[in-house]
């Protein structure tokens, strides 16, 4: 006889539009709540996850108020990926030292400390490495008895249609725990993921389906669009269409920005303002116009269905590029759901064969 399925609850701390939980809950992990202080994370992430919202500063929640949502579980995760912009290459440039988000990592630690989850998994850009409150966080789960694994994993190696590298960190009281490796086969493209769409010019939408909605450009802009090739930089442009600032010896070095991506490969690292052609490489690659919102969040790994607002709510491209950019990509959260569940498998087995079950020893497990 089969031993029966372990009941395993995640809360997502940090959770945005729900990215990280639609691929956690796409791999069986049961996600039971989220937290987030944007009230714009509500909608996408109850509609499209069986889970709670819950609209509160970290700092202001309890390990005491989450482990309300864990009783009678086998296995608690608490996940989370903290604000990533203290730590990006981008940021550096400027003194963001005394932004509070430096401490939310922290916080995430004093969670951990009272809620004593199982498993812990945590997402952010990799360059998270760098800075003393990441050591400090990971040497706090050590020193609470985790094993800690941390690896920064290429996302398109795992069929994310976007080059988007980001640092994993998984710990667990259960044994040594990794991220599973990438299966073989071919990178997803741009083309894989956005070619069937039905096409629409700068400054409209769809009629079926309002975030596939591009971005009006300007007349300069539409004419340095129609001038670029996938792959290109405005390099590619007649004299004329060259914005001042590039023919300076400071511009010449950002031919990353007014490009069109290309069809056969990923797209490039989405940004908060991905839906702006001068923002970066995020000209259709056929079409003259900037990708849409809707092909941004494919471009995340969401599916076409996915809800970001409720019907017949205006459009904010702002709010919703921030929303979709910032979010933790699906397929993200199905590799850090992957993981759990074959490292909680591997526990089991072990389990089983020297203490006669699991469900015999489930203090052994998850104490």
């Amino acid at each position: 006889m089969s031993e029966p399925t372990l009941d395993i609850r995640c809360i997502d701390l940090f959770c945005g539009a729900g990215g990280l939980t639609y691929g956690l809950q796409k791999q069986g992990i049961n996600v039971v709540a989220g937290i987030d202080v944007e009230e714009s994370c509500r909608h996408p992430f109850e509609f499209n996850n069986a889970a709670k919202f819950i609209k509160e500063d970290v700092t202001k929640i309890s390990g005491k108020q989450l482990n309300e949502f864990f009783k009678g579980c086998d296995v608690k995760v608490l996940a989370g990926g903290a604000p990533c912009q203290p730590f990006s290459t981008y940021s550096q440039r400027y003194d963001v030292l005394s932004s509070p988000r430096w401490g939310l990592l922290y916080q995430f630690a004093r969670l951990v400390k009272e809620t004593q989850p199982d498993i812990v998994a945590m997402e952010n850009v990799p360059s998270v490495a760098k800075h003393s409150v990441f050591d400090d966080f990971a040497a706090s789960l050590e020193g609470h008895g985790y094993f800690v694994h941390r690896s920064v994993i290429d996302c398109t190696k795992y069929g994310l249609p976007q080059t988007r590298k980001r640092m994993i960190l998984l710990a667990s009281q259960l044994g040594e725990v990794d991220v599973v490796p990438a299966s073989a086969g071919g990178t997803s493209t741009v083309r894989d993921a956005i070619f069937s769409l039905p096409r629409i010019k700068h400054g409209e939408s769809n009629s079926t389906d309002p975030l596939h909605v591009a971005s009006k450009l300007s007349p300069i802009n539409f004419e340095r669009i129609r001038a670029s090739r996938p792959g290109g930089t405005w390099r590619d442009w007649p004299d004329k269409l060259v914005a001042e600032c590039h023919k300076k010896d400071t511009g010449r070095t950002y031919p990353g920005v007014y490009g069109r991506m290309s069809w056969d490969q990923p797209s490039p690292t989405l940004t908060t303002q991905y839906y702006g052609f001068g923002n970066g490489r995020f000209g259709h690659p056929e079409q003259d116009r900037a990708i849409s919102l809707r092909e941004g969040a494919i471009l995340q790994g969401f599916p076409l269905s996915y809800s970001f607002v409720p019907e017949d709510s205006r459009i904010h491209f702002k709010a919703l590029g921030k929303l979709i950019g910032n979010a933790v990509p699906v397929t993200l959260g199905e590799v850090v759901g992957k993981s759990i569940n074959q490292h909680v498998e591997t526990a089991s087995k072990q389990q089983n064969q020297t203490e006669g079950g699991v469900y015999g020893a489930r203090n052994n497990l998850v104490a």
